[in-house]
C-alpha cells in the first residue's frame, strides 16, 4: 500500500527521488543557487509590473548612479529580456558639479556592461527659469524625452521611491496645493513611468548592497540650499514623532487623491467648452468641476502646466463667482484673461468688444 496518502501528488518516472538516500545525493547548501534577497526581489517585481509592453519594445532607464536608479537599472537589465523586451540606460550630466562628465561616462559604461543598450550619457545646459531645482528637472526631462524619441523607446523608467512620493506630498501641503498637487507623482504620465513608488529607499539601497553595487552619493541630496534636500531631512523627524507608517500613509494619500482627481478630470473634460467659457455655464457647475474647467482653459491658452498654480485658477474663478469689475488675470506665459460679454476671453483674441461692466452695488 502506498504511503503517499490521499493528498499526495502522483510521482511519475521523472519525479525527484525522496528519502535519506536522495538527501545524501543532493549538493551541499553552499553549492545550491543562493536565495534571492527580498529587496532585490521587490525591485524586480515592481519593474516587472510596470513593463506591460509589446514584445521587442525598447525601454530606457534614467540612471544617475544613485541607489534608487542603480537598483532600478539593474532590475530592468534582469527583467526586460525575460519579458522579451529591450532595455537601455540614459544618464544626464547637468554640469553642476566637478567631475560630473566623468561620472556620467562611468554610469553609461556600467550600463553597457550590464547589457543595457543603448547606454548613453547626455550633457544638458541648465537654465535659470523657476529656480535651480526646477531648471535642472526641466532640462533632464527634455533630454530623456529626446533620447527616447531618437532611439524609438516606448517608455522611460524613473527611480522615484515611496519616500520621494511622501516628500512630494509634504511639499504640496507646504505650498497650499489642491488635490492635484497632493496626488503627488503619477505612476505613469506619457512615456515616463515610476515603478518604485511603492518601494522604500531602504530597499533600493539594500538591493544595491545585495548585488554588490556601489551607488553614487549625490551631495545635492543633503545640501540645505535645495528645497527637496530640506524636506528629505524633515521626513525622518516626522517618522520619529509620528511613527514609521507616516511615509506609507503620505504615499497612500497621494494614491487616493490621484484616483479622485482622475475621476473629476474626466467629468470636467465632459463639461468643458470647446471655445471661450460662458460665465452662466460655469456658475452652474460644482466648484470642484468649475475650477478644473478653468484650469483646462488656461492650459489651452498656452499657460505652462508646471507654472500654473491654485492661485492662478482661484483668480480665474473670481472672474466668475466674485465679479466686481476687476481687471484681467495674469497667467504664466504672459497670458491675460478677462471677463467680457458674459464670457472669459484672452485679450489677444479680442474682437474689440469693451470689457463687461461690474454688477450694480448692492
Amino acid at each position: 500500500m502506498s504511503e503517499a496518502g490521499p493528498g499526495a501528488e502522483p510521482r511519475g518516472p521523472g519525479a525527484e527521488p525522496r528519502g535519506p538516500a536522495a538527501e545524501a545525493r543532493r549538493p551541499p547548501a553552499e553549492a545550491r543557487r543562493p536565495r534571492l534577497a527580498p529587496p532585490v526581489a521587490a525591485v524586480r517585481a515592481a519593474v516587472r509590473n510596470a513593463l506591460d509592453l509589446p514584445p521587442g519594445t525598447l525601454v530606457l532607464v534614467a540612471c544617475s548612479g544613485g541607489a534608487d536608479s542603480l537598483a532600478l537599472a539593474s532590475a530592468a537589465a534582469f527583467v526586460a529580456p525575460r519579458l522579451d523586451l529591450r532595455a537601455g540606460l540614459v544618464t544626464v550630466d547637468h554640469g553642476l558639479q566637478d567631475g560630473s562628465a566623468d561620472r556620467a561616462a562611468q554610469v553609461a559604461a556600467w550600463g553597457t556592461g550590464r547589457g543595457l543598450a543603448p547606454s548613453v550619457a547626455v550633457r544638458v545646459a541648465v537654465g535659470r527659469a523657476g529656480g535651480p531645482e526646477a531648471a535642472a528637472r526641466d532640462a533632464r526631462y527634455a533630454a530623456l524625452a529626446a533620447v527616447a524619441q531618437e532611439h524609438g523607446a516606448a517608455a522611460v523608467l524613473l527611480g522615484h521611491t515611496r519616500e520621494d512620493q511622501a516628500e512630494t506630498v509634504l511639499l504640496a501641503l507646504a505650498r497650499g496645493a489642491g488635490p492635484r498637487g497632493l496626488a503627488g507623482m503619477p505612476p505613469q504620465r506619457g512615456i515616463f513611468r515610476r515603478p518604485l513608488l511603492d518601494v522604500s529607499r531602504a530597499d533600493t539601497r539594500a538591493a544595491c548592497t545585495g548585488q554588490g553595487l556601489t551607488p553614487w552619493e549625490d551631495p545635492h541630496n543633503t545640501d540645505p540650499a535645495y528645497t527637496r534636500a530640506r524636506v528629505r531631512a524633515v521626513l525622518p523627524v516626522l517618522v520619529d514623532a509620528l511613527g514609521a507608517d507616516v511615509v506609507t500613509n503620505l504615499a497612500r494619500t497621494a494614491r487616493l487623491l490621484a484616483a479622485d482627481t482622475a475621476l473629476l478630470d474626466e467629468l470636467a473634460a465632459a463639461a468643458a467648452p470647446t471655445g471661450e467659457p460662458v460665465v452662466a455655464e460655469l456658475l452652474a457647475l460644482p466648484p470642484a468641476l468649475r475650477t478644473r474647467v478653468l484650469r483646462d482653459f488656461a492650459l489651452r491658452l498656452g499657460a505652462p502646466a508646471g507654472a500654473l498654480s491654485t492661485v492662478h485658477v482661484d483668480a480665474l474663478d473670481a472672474l466668475v463667482v466674485g465679479w466686481h469689475g476687476q481687471g484681467p488675470v495674469a497667467l504664466p506665459g504672459g497670458i491675460r484673461v478677462m471677463r467680457r460679454d458674459g464670457r472669459l476671453t484672452c485679450p489677444g483674441t479680442s474682437t474689440g468688444t469693451p470689457a463687461e461692466s461690474p454688477p450694480p452695488a448692492g
